[in-house]
């Protein structure tokens, strides 16, 4: 049977590699710590469950949910980026609903590059933003992230004949697998620069609230107020634990949202109104469960990064998201998917190796803060004894 070749630079997944690893370590008797996932183990909270729950009685949210029934939900998520930003957002041009924010970043490709087109994508980065450009039948310029530019992309080292093809440029500040946060005067180059070139740029937002040093993340249409070329990617799965329920959206230019909306249209219908219920009561209602959910990555950030230290591996305090970026030691530094291999086979710790992320992450590993701090601290005895 013959595939598709677009599929062919799928066939790695850093996900999909490290389950395979875990189900090997269960299979021998491993109990398995994983840290190598970024879904939170936290409960959502009783509000939002309350709405999901009394929305299950109501026959009206049973059916198919097309775009004009997502009125409320698009209204509240244009409300809340109102609110938190200052920029006043139109619910009917400028806003779509999408299953998690992932699938905004696999799909919004096919409406933006023909065949050959570059994209300009992180390096380390998200899988999906790789993904959808390949499946557009787009190419890939990684932008290398590293540590002495603050793993921010230099924009001026992209090859002119790469710019004369690309079509877009994908950021995601504060930053999956890095931590880094970028500054409002980053953004503005960034625009700037796609200004120059006819780039569209996309910034993927997840986790605008996981951020430990008092410093609000910026929007890419702070930088972008017009929303001339941007689109931004938002989820309800970091602030308010829902990762299960598969709710974000996009905000932009109004010609990207329509042409999201006509791919998405031929793709899926939306969730259950009942988890946009869910949705609306978490981005109108009381927000001081974010800012708890917040403070308990805090005390696991500090936690895991003072056991790591203990042992001997030092790794930067990272100032936002719920991971820690750590530079392995010497006798594994080039090969993190072994070391993250043999790790789990010996420990049953599972962490996600750099080089899952990009060729750029060699060296590194993504430590998820998923587990409460006695277990974090655990974890790193296990590690310091397969060291």
């Amino acid at each position: 049977m013959q595939l598709a070749k677009r599929i062919e630079p799928l066939q790695t997944n850093v996900f999909a590699d490290m389950d395979r690893a875990k189900a090997k370590a269960i299979a021998v008797g491993r109990e398995i710590v994983d840290l190598s996932l970024g879904s939170s183990d936290l409960p959502t909270p009783t509000h939002i469950l309350s709405a999901i729950a009394d929305s299950l009685a109501d026959p009206a949210t049973h059916g198919y949910a097309l775009f004009q029934s997502t009125q409320s939900f698009r209204q509240a998520a244009a409300d809340w980026y109102t609110r938190r930003f200052g920029i006043v957002i139109d619910p009917e041009t400028e806003v779509l609903p999408l299953i998690g924010s992932q699938e905004g970043t696999a799909h919004l490709p096919l409406g933006i590059l023909n065949p050959g087109d570059f994209a300009l994508v992180m390096d380390p980065g998200y899988p999906s933003h790789v993904g959808g450009v390949y499946l557009a039948g787009g190419q890939i310029y990684p932008m290398p992230l590293r540590a002495e530019h603050g793993f921010l992309p230099v924009f001026e080292d992209i090859p002119s004949a790469v710019l004369a093809q690309s079509r877009m440029m994908v950021l995601s500040y504060p930053h999956n697998p890095t931590t880094a946060m970028a500054p409002l005067k980053f953004f503005q180059q960034a625009v700037d620069f796609c200004r120059q070139y006819d780039l569209v740029l996309v910034h993927d937002f997840p986790y605008v609230d996981l951020i430990f040093n008092n410093q609000a993340a910026p929007s890419i249409l702070q930088a972008d107020p017009e929303k001339g070329l941007s689109i931004e990617f938002f989820t309800l799965s970091k602030s308010y634990n829902m990762g299960g329920f598969r709710v974000g959206y996009a905000i932009g230019n109004p010609t990207l949202i329509k042409a999201l909306r006509q791919i998405k249209a031929n793709v899926d219908f939306n969730q259950y109104r009942g988890i946009l219920n869910g949705a609306i009561a978490a981005l109108s209602g009381p927000q001081d469960c974010v800012q708890q959910t917040v403070e308990v990555f805090r005390r696991r950030r500090d936690a895991f990064i003072s056991a790591l230290n203990r042992i001997g591996w030092q790794a930067s305090t990272p100032d936002a998201t719920m991971y820690v970026w750590a530079q392995l030691p010497k006798p594994w530094a080039h090969d993190s998917i072994d070391f993250c291999t043999k790790l789990v086979e010996s420990t049953g710790v599972a962490v996600s190796p750099g080089r899952g992320f990009g060729k750029a992450g060699e060296g590194y590993v993504r430590f998820a803060l998923v587990h409460p701090p006695e277990r974090l601290e655990a974890a790193v005895d296990k590690i310091a004894q397969f060291l």
